[in-house]
């Protein structure tokens, strides 16, 4: 059967959610628990992602993501694909970690009450599967973007972005009454919930008005461009501008690509930051700056990387 087509526009917001192969758990350790976090973050340096709330489970996970440029495909699986070789590696075990495909919801963000509900659904995921007692304040869970919107910014992650949750909760600055305001709703919230409000966010494939549901179905058609995608494009346009950046550091020209040798330092640099602030592939460095196959760009950069840790 035909995986379903994804469909990516700048701008689109995701509550996106994935769990473990076999309900196995995605994480052993906070070490786990961190390096999740921590390979989020790289992923969104590479993507420009906006995470508006993020939830993190013993077999499960839960993002609310804002995407500037169209790009979710390609960002989820470079995500996923590095967290899983890393957890892998660290617990000796090979194999698949995540059961298939990750779930992506479209959530309409014209409205300030879809972004909400979805945050607050997030957000609320702990109370809700019994992880924390009645007593226990949300605040108490330590794996969600809830406490950090209580820290003040510079506390915070940098790629989590608050405002438009506290705009929607009509709190109108990030100041440290407002958050206690956001606490205060937010655990009365919680006492009052009954699950019916949340009952669109677990089915279906679209959280929106009937013209975001409209506009999102004649995408699919193919009726407005390019937003409709139903293969892995990668962000090419900020690899290119870092090419040209390196080229000119390195007073290339493209014609100089073919003069100098497949393991040139230079080329070795180029591929490297390409590496860390994007998501193109092996496959598409090696044939851009002729380095051979995809293996011996990998090998490049292997070697690259021990050198810097013995210097």
């Amino acid at each position: 059967m035909a995986r379903k087509l994804r469909v990516q526009y700048p701008g689109a917001i995701y509550h996106v959610t994935s769990r473990g192969d076999g309900r196995e758990g995605i994480c052993r350790t906070d070490r786990d628990r961190k390096l999740f976090l921590a390979t989020l973050g790289e992923a969104c340096a590479k993507t420009d992602w906006q995470v508006h709330a993020w939830c993190l489970m013993g077999n499960q996970f839960h993002l609310v993501v804002e995407t500037p440029k169209p790009n979710l495909v390609e960002g989820m699986k470079w995500f996923m694909g590095a967290y899983t070789i890393q957890y892998n590696r660290r617990h000796k075990r090979w194999g698949n970690l995540f059961s298939g495909r990750y779930k992506a919801l479209f959530v309409d963000g014209s409205s300030k009450s879809y972004l909400k509900t979805v945050c607050d659904y997030v957000h609320l995921n702990p109370a809700r599967a019994g992880l924390l007692g009645p007593r226990q304040e949300l605040s108490s869970y330590p794996w969600s973007s809830y406490g950090e919107y209580l820290q003040a910014p510079r506390s915070r992650y940098r790629w989590l972005r608050v405002d438009r949750l506290f705009r929607a909760w009509d709190i109108p600055s990030d100041s440290a009454a407002g958050r206690r305001e956001f606490e205060r709703r937010m655990e009365a919230r919680r006492a009052a919930e009954d699950g019916e409000q949340f009952k669109p966010v677990l089915r279906g494939w679209c959280f929106g008005g009937k013209a975001f549901r409209q506009e999102l179905l004649r995408r699919m058609r193919g009726r407005v461009g390019t937003g409709h995608l139903g293969r892995e494009i990668p962000d090419t346009a900020k690899a290119e501008r870092i090419v040209r950046e390196e080229f000119r550091r390195a007073g290339w020209s493209e014609k100089d690509l073919g003069r100098h040798r497949k393991g040139d330092p230079k080329k070795v640099r180029i591929a490297l930051r390409l590496r860390n602030e994007t998501t193109v592939t092996l496959a598409w460095i090696s044939q851009r700056l002729r380095m051979g196959v995809p293996m011996h760009v990998a090998h490049l950069l292997y070697w690259r990387g021990r050198d810097k840790k013995r210097g």
